[in-house]
């Protein structure tokens, strides 16, 4: 590879990490399996930069090098892994973490759920913001199958019982009490 072609996978590189750990992260619901399943993608496509350079669009090219990687893994890794529990989780840095820790992790448990298809379509319909096309495209199926694993996922979010707010025992969560003179 030249020295122009290096610093142009540099640049391309360190501009697109953070969002293929964060589309890895979707896929796999585990930080540092994300961060292995970026770098192995980002490994692929400085083998064949010469190939992802002169695709139509390079960031598809390569988020479809992780899909292919994250299948890999479910598929020789299927019975032996267990996905984790809602603890193993990152803290997001926000201005109130443990509401929105609480949601991401029953969010996350969710999604760990799903069967791994349904979870990539729901992770890059509406976690990536793609079309129906561009997932459809990125998965290796039509637009229609990507709005019908679509909907059979967000019908099984929402009966999930983490995400609605429910105790898996049944019990609702408790409501806050409002404070007299605090206003919300």
């Amino acid at each position: 590879m030249s020295t122009g072609d290096r610093a142009q996978f540099e640049e391309f590189m360190t501009s697109r990490w953070a969002g293929l750990v964060r589309l890895a992260f979707g896929l796999t619901g585990d930080p540092w399996l994300a961060e292995d399943l970026a770098q192995t993608a980002l490994a692929s496509a400085y083998a064949a930069w010469w190939r992802v350079r002169r695709a139509d669009d390079p960031d598809a090219y390569v988020r479809r090098i992780l899909i292919n990687a994250t299948k890999t893994r479910f598929r020789r890794n299927r019975v032996s892994e267990q996905p984790g529990g809602p603890g193993d989780l990152p803290d997001p840095a926000v201005a109130d973490p443990a509401a929105e820790v609480e949601e991401r992790s029953a969010l996350m448990a969710a999604l760990a759920e799903l069967p791994p298809r349904q979870r990539a379509v729901v992770v890059l319909r509406y976690w990536e913001d793609m079309t129906d096309a561009q997932v459809g495209a990125l998965l290796g199926c039509s637009a229609g199958t990507v709005r019908s694993q679509a909907t059979r996922a967000l019908a099984k979010l929402r009966a999930s019982a983490g995400l609605a707010g429910e105790d898996p025992r049944g019990v609702a969560p408790p409501r806050q009490q409002e404070v007299p003179g605090e206003s919300r």
